[in-house]
Order: structure tokens, then C-alpha cells, then sequence
């Protein structure tokens, strides 16, 4: 049945109409740029103008749901009046015909069903009132008998309408709900989409907790805007018509009245506006902050204990837990005062009407209640039922009125964090896809770096005009001391990065008019960190790749190392692994990272660090595997062990962001000085001097 639903709901969104409205919505809105709303400094100004464009972004995700919420607003205007004009005749009948004994109007003896001798003889033509008379049912008041039928109809009407209620509320509130939340799972959709392809210098520059706050937390204002923005102040508004309508048709000194004194409650908010914006600003920074430091704290938790941590680690995190707490509770502490002033306004408002009220009533003061209303209500002068029925909508004006200033002062706070999500889809990717990609070559001859010049900061150069070509069919590795870019050049070739100079070139054509996915699906990469996920382990090495079979995983596994370990555990290839794999060693870990590269059996594979964590029999054996099978691919190789190295045709010496030695390693050691050489030396003696400890 919601898939059902859901689907209505997608059609009607992908109609032209729609599709129309949703693109000139998203031009409208996007004429500037939602921001980050990091300062807690000073109050960010938000003018009706950005409120609006707010709402404007808001609409596209809200689009698939439209016919579901104009279907809901709909509903509750008709179940609103109905309930008014029901509460009206409820309470004549019972303040006045029941309490006082006064006959029914004519609408009145329609609902309850009953005769000409229930009605107040003014509706009765001259020979209705002579046979109401001869029954013995003459004069203005009701019968014992006939105030215990009109008892018993309201008791039954009453039964039926609480029945009905109950329905209707678990409908009004299980329906809109789902229409709520499934708005906001577009948009958290539409985030993390965003987010995978923003380049790596934006994830490098900024903290991941905050990502996942403002997807998490910041995101779901979208749904707190839809009620509490549009949905909140349509049906607010359309309330205070109602009860202002009746209030003015009551009396219209009344509606003048309360017009005036809600001057005082305008000025107050208008004033307290400013400080609830700078409070919300340093609230969500400050949970996005604290989210932060609960990601680290689990992330690095081996680290943690190693190095006895956990004091200064609890120190840290409560500290961060209390700022968090602080500023949730100054933020509602300042709302909850501003609301208390307007109750106060609101509460001496409600006192002085019901003072006027209740005289009024006293006098017997003419109403002006239209005549065709005294059809259904007996409110022609001030009587008792009136009189309850105007201070209900007195008292519900005030906190009508209270409500509309406790939503401005939420409504600050969604605003604010609707931008701080939308700030994420306005963010511009440094890697951009071409307008019109050229296909990726079926065979891969050769890839090559040309003068290429990179750096993760503007006067920080990492690559100084790197030249390199690695042909099909051999193994090319990168060499050179911790930082002088190794692990770069192979990001670029990915366009994780692009080059600030230069070019990176794949049988002769520039990388940047292929396509990001066509670069990707053609590039495996094994890296040293070995990052598994919670499954099977089959599911870890076919990872992101749907149409392997069997034969392949176990071929991959069988050329990475793996099959013979994943076919001692206790189900193989069906093994459940815990989170990042935690039931398995680091070595076996990457292998099976090397057999998840192997799988996709691209043209391209890069090892970084592959064999970090093998010991030296199971390194040559695995690359062994890999030579054999990779003689028709560009294979690159990057690593310190010599082990590793000395078996590649082709080692590049990156130094200082340069290659300043490329060769075979016996080429490159022959050269008594050479870069290469003093770092094989260096590494020896190292390793010499491990062994010899």
C-alpha cells in the first residue's frame, strides 16, 4: 500500500507540468547561494526574501509528495469546519436548550431528527403553531421528556463523533508523517549524492562529524519547514480567519480589539529575533562539533587504548557534550522566556474580554449574529451559551497568538539549518565532469603523466612538473621517501584531484574528457588500508559488482592470496565478517582488498602499499599471482619494500615532487650516487640494524 502511494506520488512529480514548475522553483531559489553558517560570532541576518528562497529549495523534494500533501491540507480545512460548526450547534444545544430549557432551531430539529413541537414557535407558520399548541407543546421551553430526547441525541452524536475522531486522528497523524519523512529522505538522498562527488580537498579541509550532523540532524528541518512553515502558518492563519470571523459576527468591537493588542507581542519578537538566530547558529555548530568528536573517538579507539588515552579522551569528549548541552538549553531558555512575555500579554488580554464578556451577558447585549446563523444558533442577544463560545475564541486567539510567536522563533532555527544542509548542494566540485565525454579507450596502451605540476595548497607544491609513462603489460613503481607525493600521482590519474599544470594521459588523451565513471570503472585500486564492510566475504571482494559469479570470486581470491584462508573459516565464501572485518588479521584483510582489485579486471590497477602487512613468503607469492595475471594491464606499484621493488620493470624515484631517476633496479643501483641507490642503502641498514635488535 505505501509503495502503492509512493508511486501515485512519482508520477505525479514526473509529469511536465510539474517538471516545469520544479525547474523554474530551483532557478528562482538558487539566485544566491545558501551559506555555511559556521560563525557563532554574530547573528546571521535572514530576510523574508531568503526565508522565501529557503522554501523555494525546499519545494523540488517536496514535489513527489505534493498531491499526498494538498490531499492532507484539504482534509484538515474540511475537518476543521466541521468540527466548528459542529462544536457551535453542540453547545447551544446543550448551554441553551438543554441547561435552559429554550426550543430548537429549525437546523437543529433536522439534525436530532425531531418534530415541529421541538421548534421555537418564530419558525412556525400560524398553523403549525395552532397544532403544536392543541398537542400541548405551546410556549418556549422544552418539555422534560423532550429536553431528555434532545440529551440523548447529543450523548449519541457525541459517541459517534469521539469514534470517529479517534480514526481520523490516527490517519491524520500516521499520513502525514509518512509524507514528512519520506520529503526528507530525498533530501538526505540528494546530500550524500553531493557529497561523494565533491573532490577530496573539500573531505580533507573539513570534519566528517559535521557532514554527518548536517545529513543527519540539519536535514530534517526540510520537514520542520513543511509543517511548521507552510503547512504550521496556512492552518494557524486559517484558524485565526475562522475565529476572528466569528468574533467580528459576534461583535466587531471584539476583532478591533485584539487587533490592537497584539502590537505588543510584534514589538517583543521583533526585538528577541536576532539573539534566537546567533543562539541557533552556536547551538548546531556546537552539536555538529560534538558529533565530530564522538566519530573520532570510536574511529581511533585502538589508538586510544595503546596509548592511554582514555582520561584526556573523556575530558575532551565531555567537555564538547557539555558546550552542546549548553547551548540546546540556551536556545530553548530564550524561546520559552520570549513565549512566557507574550503569555502574559495574552493572559491580561483574556482577563479584561471576559470581563467585558461576562457584562455583556449580563445586559442581555444585542448580538450581531447574521440572520441566517439563528437557523442554527439560538445567538441573536448575549446569553450564556454565547458567552462561552466567545471566550473559547478569545482564549484560542491568545494562544493562537503565542503559538505564531514560539513558530517564528522555530521557524529561525529551521531556516538556519535548512541552509546549513542546502550549503552542501550549493558547494561546486574542482573535479568537473566534461560537457561531452569522450569514450575510454577498450585497451588500455599506455598511461602518462606530462610536466604535470599539483599541490593540495596554494604555496605548498607537491608535484614540481612530474614527467612519467607506464606502458601495458609491465609493472611501474613509484619510489621515494614519506610526502613526496607517490600516493598524488595515482589520485590524479583517478581525478580525485586535478593537476594545477599539465596533463594526465591515457593512450595519448587527456583524462579529463572521459568521464569521472569511466575513469573509475576502468581503474581498480588496492590500497594499504584495508577497508572492509559488515557481510559476507564474498560480498567484500565482488564489492560494488553484481554479475560475478562464483568462479570469478574464487579465481580472484586464488590470484590475491585468499582462497585458502576464506576456506578454513567456518563458511567460506559465506562467512559473516564484523564490523571492518574485525574477525580477520591485517594480513588477510588485504588480501582480500587485493582480490576485490582483481575482480574488476580492469586495464588499469594501482597497489598502494599492497603487501604492508604480508610477510615476506606470502609477498612473493602474491606477486608473484599478480605479474603473471596482469601482463595485459598498466599495473602500478607503490611501496618502501625492497622486496616488493625489485621486481618491477620499471622504478620512477619521485624527490623534492620530481622523478629524478627511472629505470629497472639493477640500472638504478648501478649509479654510485644515485637517489635510488642511498634510499635501497638506507633501507638495508635499517632493516639490518631491526634484525640485529
Amino acid at each position: 500500500m505505501i509503495k502503492f502511494f509512493r508511486r501515485i506520488g512519482e508520477r505525479f512529480y514526473r509529469s511536465r507540468a510539474m517538471s516545469v514548475l520544479a525547474s523554474k522553483l530551483v532557478r528562482f531559489s538558487q539566485k544566491d547561494s545558501a551559506r555555511e553558517l559556521a560563525d557563532t560570532s554574530q547573528p546571521p541576518p535572514l530576510k523574508l526574501s531568503k526565508m522565501v528562497r529557503l522554501i523555494g529549495r525546499a519545494i523540488p523534494f517536496m514535489m513527489p509528495m505534493m498531491i499526498h500533501m494538498v490531499m492532507f491540507v484539504v482534509a484538515g480545512v474540511l475537518l476543521t469546519l466541521a468540527y466548528t460548526i459542529a462544536g457551535l450547534i453542540f453547545s447551544d444545544l446543550w448551554d441553551n436548550k438543554m441547561m435552559v430549557n429554550d426550543k430548537l432551531q429549525p437546523f437543529q430539529t433536522f439534525v436530532l431528527l425531531a418534530d415541529n413541537t421541538y421548534l421555537q414557535p418564530e419558525f412556525l407558520t400560524e398553523e403549525e403553531l395552532q397544532e403544536v399548541e392543541d398537542k400541548g407543546f405551546g410556549g418556549t421551553d422544552l418539555t422534560e421528556a423532550q429536553r431528555k430526547y434532545v440529551r440523548n441525541g447529543l450523548l449519541i452524536y457525541s459517541f459517534i463523533g469521539v469514534l470517529c475522531g479517534l480514526v481520523l486522528t490516527g490517519m491524520y497523524t500516521y499520513y502525514p508523517a509518512w509524507v514528512w519523512q519520506n520529503v526528507n529522505h530525498y533530501l538526505r538522498v540528494a546530500m550524500v549524492e553531493k557529497l561523494e562527488y565533491l573532490s577530496l580537498s573539500f573531505h580533507q579541509s573539513h570534519r566528517s562529524g559535521d557532514a554527518i550532523y548536517r545529513i543527519y540532524q540539519d536535514s530534517s528541518m526540510i520537514v520542520s519547514v513543511l509543517t511548521e512553515c507552510v503547512i504550521g502558518p496556512l492552518t494557524r492563519i486559517f484558524n485565526l480567519i475562522i475565529v476572528m470571523g466569528f468574533l467580528i459576527a459576534f461583535d466587531p468591537i471584539l476583532g478591533l480589539a485584539i487587533l490592537f493588542t497584539a502590537v505588543p507581542m510584534i514589538v517583543v519578537t521583533a526585538y528577541a529575533t536576532p539573539t534566537i538566530r546567533r543562539l541557533s547558529v552556536k547551538n548546531r555548530v556546537a552539536n555538529s562539533e560534538f558529533t565530530s568528536r564522538l566519530q573520532e573517538t570510536f574511529t581511533l579507539l585502538k589508538v586510544i587504548k595503546a596509548n592511554q588515552m582514555e582520561n584526556m579522551t573523556l575530558d575532551r569528549f565531555d567537555k564538547d557534550s557539555r558546550r552542546a548541552l549548553d547551548a540546546a538549553l540556551y536556545i530553548r531558555f530564550a524561546i520559552v522566556g520570549l513565549g512566557l512575555i507574550c503569555a502574559m500579554v495574552g493572559g491580561l488580554v483574556v482577563i479584561g474580554f471576559e470581563y467585558v464578556l461576562a457584562r455583556w451577558t449580563v445586559l442581555e447585549r444585542s448580538s450581531n449574529v447574521p440572520s441566517f446563523m439563528v437557523w442554527v444558533v439560538g445567538f441573536a442577544v448575549w446569553n450564556f451559551a454565547l458567552f462561552n463560545q466567545a471566550k473559547d475564541r478569545v482564549e484560542g486567539l491568545g494562544r493562537e497568538g503565542r503559538d505564531l510567536v514560539g513558530l517564528w522563533c522555530r521557524l529561525q532555527d529551521l531556516f538556519i539549518g535548512l541552509e546549513r544542509a542546502f550549503y552542501f548542494l550549493d558547494l561546486k566540485p574542482l573535479v568537473e565532469e566534461p560537457e561531452e565525454p569522450v569514450d575510454f579507450p577498450s585497451e588500455v596502451d599506455s598511461v602518462s603523466w606530462n610536466n604535470v605540476h599539483f599541490g593540495y595548497e596554494d604555496n605548498a607544491p607537491v608535484l614540481r612538473g612530474v614527467s612519467l609513462e607506464a606502458t601495458k603489460g609491465n609493472i611501474t613503481a613509484i619510489v621515494g621517501s614519506t610526502g613526496s607525493g607517490k600516493s598524488t600521482l595515482m589520485s590524479l590519474l583517478l581525478r580525485l584531484y586535478d593537476p594545477q599544470q599539465g596533463q594526465i594521459l591515457v593512450n595519448s588523451q587527456d583524462v579529463r574528457t572521459f568521464s569521472l565513471e569511466s575513469i573509475r570503472e576502468n581503474t581498480a585500486l588496492a590500497m594499504q588500508k584495508n577497508i572492509l564492510f559488515t557481510g559476507k566475504v564474498k560480498e567484500n571482494i565482488a564489492y560494488a559488482l553484481d554479475t560475478k559469479s562464483d568462479e570469478e570470486l574464487k579465481q580472484a581470491a586464488e590470484i590475491a592470496g585468499a582462497s585458502e584462508f576464506i576456506e578454513q573459516l567456518e563458511n567460506g565464501y559465506e562467512t559473516q565478517l564484523g564490523e571492518r572485518g574485525s574477525k580477520l588479521s591485517a594480513g588477510q584483510r588485504q588480501r582480500l582488498t587485493i582480490a576485490r582489485a582483481v575482480i574488476r579486471d580492469t586495464p588499469i590497477l594501482i597497489l598502494d602499499e599492497p603487501t604492508a602487512s604480508l610477510d615476506a613468503q606470502t609477498e612473493h607469492e602474491v606477486l608473484s599471482r599478480l605479474a603473471d595475471w596482469g601482463k595485459d594491464k598498466v599495473v602500478f606499484l607503490i611501496t618502501h619494500r625492497l622486496s616488493t621493488i625489485r621486481n618491477a620493470d620499471q622504478i620512477a624515484f619521485l624527490k623534492n615532487g620530481q622523478i629524478s631517476e627511472i629505470g629497472n633496479h639493477d640500472e638504478l643501483m648501478a649509479q654510485t650516487n644515485g637517489d635510488y641507490r642511498q634510499f635501497v642503502e638506507a633501507e638495508t641498514v635499517g632493516s639490518a640494524a631491526t634484525l640485529a635488535e
